[in-house]
């Protein structure tokens, strides 16, 4: 059972722990300095930072297992642009948005999604990188464009457990890509999504859809969960189809996050907001909704959550599930952070005063 969780703030990265009562507020890392992304390694324990500090570009730290000390490794960079190339894309990594482990049997691997929209693999535990070509070359890649942020950008990794050379990305706005061997060749994985946000006759264009965040199943690798920018989509295919949700009881088709049950493909969580033009929990209470029925449909929980002028978001990053699927951990982006041992049902205050929180994550 998870007993140790991290905090990534525009402020800083904060460590969370459990005593026998609750969970506190425990050590502190790089305070003042934007965190973008913490990934704990669960292959060795090594502990990874993402630092986003803006004219000194994009870092990368690591902690190891059973070490205080943190040691800056290589940061995900471009190769020089060709002087001939006509990519209107500026070939700087301006933010490290995604971090994963490889598989099991890949030991030191990792894998980093970047602004603008790359994706990077590490052999050596982040000491060197490696644009995936394959991926950055795609003609597609033309027709991407930006959602939140003027560049594309990629926020999701998901390795599939069953074969670590299967992984599939999510891209905003840039749609899903799946790669069988490794990154040498990649594929569309978003058929079946729909942009409102574009003309009738480009809505179902794969390569201009965005996702939000897309999660996978731990023990049922090809069942995937997405909160799209408007609305969100289920498939239980690795990603070839995807079907939207349309609950009998009505949710927000707008939201940031999504969470899956590592155990169960068919319990997922979300954390709706009440639309694009106006983002902040519907009614302005903060509300976290469950389904346990692939969709079918949803409860909202609000036990211990602030029900009343509340304008708390929760970033593509800002929710965790332990292993087990009771421990929930969410952080929002006016620094209010609550955890949850039922599944989502009853949440405690961990700290309403945190910087703004970009990601979550149990050790």
């Amino acid at each position: 059972m998870s007993d140790r969780a991290y905090i990534a703030t525009r402020k800083g990265l904060f460590e969370v722990y459990r005593t026998h009562e609750a969970w506190l507020l425990d050590q502190q890392h790089f305070l003042g300095d934007p965190v973008s992304m913490v990934l704990p390694d669960r292959r060795d324990g090594t502990l990874y930072a993402a630092l986003n500090l803006g004219h000194f570009g994009a870092k990368l730290h690591r902690r190891d297992a059973g070490s205080m000390d943190w040691v800056e490794v290589a940061a995900p960079a471009f190769p020089v642009k060709p002087v001939d190339s006509t990519d209107p894309v500026d070939w700087t990594v301006r933010q490290i948005w995604s971090l994963a482990a490889g598989g099991p049997d890949e030991p030191g691997v990792l894998w980093a999604g970047t602004l603008p929209g790359a994706l990077f693999r590490s052999a050596d535990r982040g000491d060197s990188w490696q644009l995936v070509d394959a991926l950055w070359n795609v003609p597609e890649r033309a027709k991407w464009m930006g959602g939140g942020y003027d560049v594309p950008g990629i926020h999701s990794i998901c390795v599939d457990p069953r074969d670590s050379r299967s992984v599939l990305v999510g891209v905003s706005c840039g749609g899903a890509w799946l790669t069988t061997d490794g990154g040498a060749s990649w594929s569309l994985r978003a058929k079946g999504m729909s942009a409102s946000y574009m003309p009738p006759e480009l809505q179902a264009v794969q390569e201009v859809q965005d996702p939000h965040r897309i999660v996978r199943c731990a023990a049922e690798p090809d069942k995937l969960w997405c909160q799209h920018h408007n609305g969100i989509w289920r498939s239980v295919d690795n990603g070839a189809n995807w079907s939207e949700i349309r609950p009998a009881a009505p949710v927000s088709n707008f939201g940031f996050v999504t969470a899956v049950h590592p155990q169960d493909g068919e319990t997922a969580w979300f954390v709706p907001a009440e639309a694009d033009s106006k983002r902040i929990p519907p009614h302005a209470s903060l509300a976290v909704t469950r389904t346990t029925d692939g969709g079918k449909s949803f409860v909202a929980w609000r036990g211990g959550l602030p029900h009343e002028h509340c304008y708390d978001l929760v970033y593509r990053h800002g929710l965790a599930v332990s292993d087990d699927g009771q421990i929930l951990l969410m952080g929002s982006t006016t620094g209010g952070a609550w955890l949850s041992e039922d599944g989502g049902g009853q949440w405690q205050t961990i700290s309403t005063t945190l910087p703004p929180i970009y990601s979550v994550a149990f050790a």
